[in-house]
C-alpha cells in the first residue's frame, strides 16, 4: 500500500510539471528569450571583435609589405647594437651642451659634429637618436629618421635607398600609410618598376609635411660614397627638405673640406672623447675585464690613459689591452 502511495505522489508531481500554469509558461518563455538575446549579443560582439582584429592584422601586414617594397633596409638593429655599446654616463656632455639644447628647441636648425677617426662619433650619434626617440616617444607629430653611413655597405647605400630609408622611417611611425606613398606603390608595383629619384624626393617631401617637426640624423657622412654624385645629391635633397619643411639636421663626419663647406651655415660642435667619458669608459672596461691587476691600479691606469688617448675612444680601448698584457 505504501509503495502505491509513493508511486501516486510521483505521478502527480510529474503531471504537475507537464501541466504548468500559463503564468509559469510565460515566465519560462521570457527567461529563454532573454538568454537567447544575451547569447546572440555576445556572439555578435565576439564576431565583430574577431573581424576587427583580422582587418587590423591584414592592414598591418599590407602596411609592412608596402614599406619593405620601398626598401628592405632597416637601421634599427644597427642602432640598437651601437647604443648597447654605450658605457653608462658617456655622451651626456653632448646632450647637455648649449648647442644641442638650442638645436633641439629651434626649428630648421643644423648641428654638424666633425671629429677625428675613433673619437666616438657613431656612439654619440646613437645617443642622440636614443634621446630623441625617448623624448618624443608619445608625440605622433614628431618624425625621426636616421642613417648610419658605412663604406662597407655602399652597394645598398646609394642615393635612392638613402632617401627611401628616411621615407620608410617617417611612414612607419604613422598609424596610416601616407596617400602619396600608397599612390606611388600602386603605380609602380604592378608594372614591377622602381620609382625615380624625382618621385622619391616628392614623396619624401609630402610625408615630411605631415609632421610638425622632423629630425634627420646622419652619421659618418664621410663614408657616404662619392661615386655617381651620391653624397652631393643626398646633402642637396636633405637641405632642400629642410628649406621647405620643419626639418632639423644632425650630422657627423671627419673634417673633410667639401663636407665642412656644406655645413658652414649651421652650428658646428667638434666631437672629442672628453676626459670624463674616457674615465667612465675605462672604469667599465676594467670592471668587466676580471683582471685583479687592472682593478688594483685602476686609478693610475685611468690617469695615464686619459692623458695618452688625445680624444680617441678607440685608442683608449687598445691602451687598456696593452696595460693588461
Amino acid at each position: 500500500m505504501s509503495r502505491q502511495k509513493s508511486i501516486g505522489k510521483t505521478a502527480k508531481r510529474a503531471w504537475k510539471r507537464l501541466t504548468w500554469e500559463p503564468d509559469n509558461i510565460c515566465e519560462l518563455r521570457s527567461r529563454i528569450t532573454s538568454n537567447i538575446t544575451l547569447l546572440n549579443s555576445f556572439s555578435e560582439q565576439c564576431t565583430r571583435g574577431n573581424v576587427v582584429k583580422l582587418v587590423r592584422r591584414q592592414y598591418h601586414q599590407e602596411h609592412r609589405e608596402i614599406l619593405d617594397w620601398f626598401t628592405p633596409i632597416d637601421y634599427a638593429p644597427q642602432h640598437n647594437d651601437f647604443i648597447n655599446r654605450r658605457q653608462p654616463g658617456t655622451g651626456q656632455w653632448l646632450l647637455d651642451s648649449a648647442e644641442y639644447r638650442t638645436w633641439l628647441k629651434t626649428n630648421k636648425q643644423t648641428l654638424f659634429c666633425p671629429g677625428i677617426p675613433g673619437a666616438g662619433k657613431t656612439i654619440l650619434t646613437s645617443i642622440v637618436v636614443d634621446d630623441l626617440c625617448n623624448r618624443f616617444h608619445d608625440d605622433t607629430a614628431i618624425g625621426i629618421a636616421y642613417v648610419y653611413c658605412d663604406f662597407r655597405r655602399r652597394e645598398e647605400q646609394k642615393i635612392d635607398n638613402l632617401l627611401l630609408s628616411l621615407l620608410k622611417q617617417l611612414a612607419q611611425s604613422r598609424p596610416f600609410l601616407p596617400e602619396s606613398m600608397r599612390d606611388l606603390y600602386d603605380r609602380h608595383n604592378e608594372r614591377r618598376i622602381r620609382p625615380s629619384l624625382d618621385e622619391i624626393s616628392r614623396t619624401l617631401h609630402s610625408s615630411a609635411v605631415l609632421y610638425s617637426r622632423v629630425f634627420i640624423i646622419i652619421d659618418a657622412l664621410d663614408e657616404c660614397q662619392l661615386s655617381d654624385g651620391c653624397r652631393a645629391t643626398f646633402l642637396s635633397e636633405i637641405f632642400s627638405l629642410q628649406a621647405k619643411c620643419h626639418v632639423n639636421i644632425f650630422a657627423t663626419s671627419r673634417s673633410i673640406p667639401d663636407i665642412m663647406e656644406r655645413f658652414k651655415e649651421g652650428v658646428t660642435l667638434e666631437i672629442r672623447a672628453c676626459d670624463k667619458d674616457v674615465r667612465n669608459y675605462l672604469e667599465g672596461q676594467i670592471s668587466q675585464s676580471g683582471s685583479n691587476f687592472l682593478k688594483k691600479y685602476h686609478k693610475e691606469i685611468q690617469d695615464e690613459i686619459a692623458k695618452a688617448v688625445d680624444g680617441m675612444y678607440v685608442q683608449s680601448h687598445f691602451v687598456v689591452l696593452d696595460w693588461e698584457s
